[in-house]
């Protein structure tokens, strides 16, 4: 039913394309044209593996160039100036004048300017470290919590009337209220110790 119509015969691989204004190309083109074994598959597939080639090498590059950049910052981190490492320079033992304010002072200097920013970041921590703890070390606050009768007391009475009245806890008012003013006079204690 009209299937006859719509298919076209397997025999026909040429295609005709009729103009209205006359084109012209010279012969030799349209011979290297039809000589041609390219397809648009296979300029496609080319462009493609030329796109991909492209695209890893400069993955390749990139990845090189980060990883280059890693080690040097790593060594920038990891070196620290000390004597032995400086007198060991046999520049530095020579006669010869040190070259280093030529080729790569700067790098120097911007080394020993971040051992000592690192160095001082690392001594104002310890300093802090150790304010702490003797500022924690003169402060026994979890034993003066423990150790208060009138709290635990309290405490254990509140519990005790929640637990009983478990449908009902607002008839422990009570209770709760003596445990607030415990916390209330167990906080003006600690803060007066604070404080002082």
């Amino acid at each position: 039913m009209g299937q006859g119509t719509s298919q076209i015969p397997p025999s026909s691989t040429q295609h005709v394309f009729a103009s209205e204004t006359p084109v012209r190309f010279s012969q030799e083109v349209l011979d290297a044209l039809q000589a041609s074994p390219e397809t648009d598959s296979t300029r496609a597939k080319d462009l493609e593996l030329h796109i991909q080639s492209r695209v890893a090498s400069e993955l390749s590059r990139l990845e090189a160039e980060q990883s280059r950049a890693l080690r040097e910052l790593e060594e920038q981190i990891s070196a620290t100036p000390d004597s032995t490492t400086e007198s060991s320079h046999p520049s530095s033992q020579s006669g010869f004048p040190d070259q280093s304010s030529s080729f790569g002072g700067k790098d120097q200097k911007a080394k020993a300017e971040g051992d000592k920013m690192r160095d001082l970041g690392r001594e104002s921590v310890q300093k802090e470290i150790e304010e702490l703890r003797k500022k924690l070390g003169q402060r026994k606050i979890r034993e003066d919590i423990v150790g208060d009768k009138g709290v635990e007391k309290s405490k254990q009475e509140m519990v005790k009337c929640l637990r009983i009245n478990d449908r009902r806890p607002l008839d422990c008012w009570q209770e709760v209220e003596a445990f607030k003013k415990e916390v209330g006079r167990l906080e003006k204690d600690f803060l007066g110790k604070v404080l002082d």
